[in-house]
């Protein structure tokens, strides 16, 4: 019998003000649910806006001084440089929406067992500060929230991003109940790495075969020596071949099975599962959208989801 519903927590008001050259990256959070929807595969009816995250939930991973900051929109120009973003009200909203929204998927996948944010994956944001485009680090704040409220004993975080989650490493360097797994290109972004509790670097021109070779054994070790009771997705697509900075030899076939050895891993131990979208930057649209909508497709697939 088919489950519940697939659970998306989505934004629908992307058209913050954005410098131009960040504007075409941001396009693809409208049209992925527009092409999941028009394609059948999910329905109106599954998509969940969330509010803003409150200072409370954020604080319990971010520091007072660098929400403050944020607030009164205060960081010195070489910090919002580091981030990326010049900073404004409306920036900052839109980032509690979405950290706010893994932390309604967190809840959702409890319930459902899986569930997705349209964006989020946002695994550059330090505790005390922001960078390469993430300001809060909302995979953090939702983990360090399910654990205050004992939802979650043993979180793995599972980053597919082709760049490093130093932000969230750094994070939980200290923190045995959350264990950070990233595979991510080597001699890509972030240049400084931090150290996860499971690093892969993967050399430039990484191809399927060695990439999924190594992910199934890394987590499979882990869903042995950890045993995690929740696991959070980063499913970048930058890994593809066609990505402008990724430097991998991903196929958009080899990215499919990627998510389906997560996917598979989770559904047969039963542990519930958050997806964010994390990075993508193929020169078409259309290529980071179908990637991205195919990871959705996947999910359905296996949790033999409705819509």
């Amino acid at each position: 019998m088919p489950s519940d519903p697939l659970y998306i927590a989505y934004d629908p008001v992307y058209k913050h003000p954005l410098p131009e050259d960040h504007r075409f990256p941001m396009l693809k959070y409208e049209l992925i649910p527009e092409q999941l929807i028009h394609e059948g595969s999910i329905t109106h009816h599954q998509l969940h806006r969330p509010r803003a995250c409150p200072d409370e939930f954020i604080l319990k991973t971010h520091t007072r001084d660098y929400l403050y900051q944020l607030i009164e929109l205060n960081l010195s120009p070489r910090e919002q440089r580091k981030i990326g973003f010049e900073l404004s009200d409306l920036l900052i909203e839109r980032e509690r929406i979405i950290t706010q929204g893994t932390i309604d998927c967190a809840f959702a996948a409890l319930d459902k067992g899986i569930a997705f944010n349209v964006a989020g994956g946002t695994h550059h944001a330090f505790a005390d500060r922001g960078e390469g485009f993430c300001i809060f680090n909302d995979f953090a704040v939702a983990a360090n929230l399910l654990l205050a409220q004992k939802k979650a004993k043993q979180i793995l975080i599972v980053d597919l991003d082709v760049h490093q989650g130093n932000g969230t490493a750094r994070i939980f360097e200290q923190e045995q109940r959350v264990f950070t797994f990233s595979m991510h290109g080597e001699h890509n972004y972030p240049f400084h790495k931090e150290k996860s509790d499971l690093d892969i670097p993967l050399k430039d021109g990484t191809d399927d075969h060695t990439y999924l070779s190594l992910l199934r054994h890394h987590l499979m070790r882990l869903m042995e020596r950890i045993k995690p009771d929740f696991i959070f997705y980063l499913s970048g697509v930058d890994v593809l071949q066609t990505d402008k900075f990724g430097k991998l030899k991903i196929t958009m076939e080899g990215c499919v099975q990627r998510d389906e050895i997560v996917f598979e891993t989770a559904h047969r131990f039963q542990i519930p599962c958050v997806v964010a979208m994390g990075g993508g930057y193929s020169p078409k649209i259309q290529t980071i959208v179908e990637a991205h909508c195919n990871t959705f497709r996947t999910a359905i697939k296996i949790y033999n989801l409705t819509s």
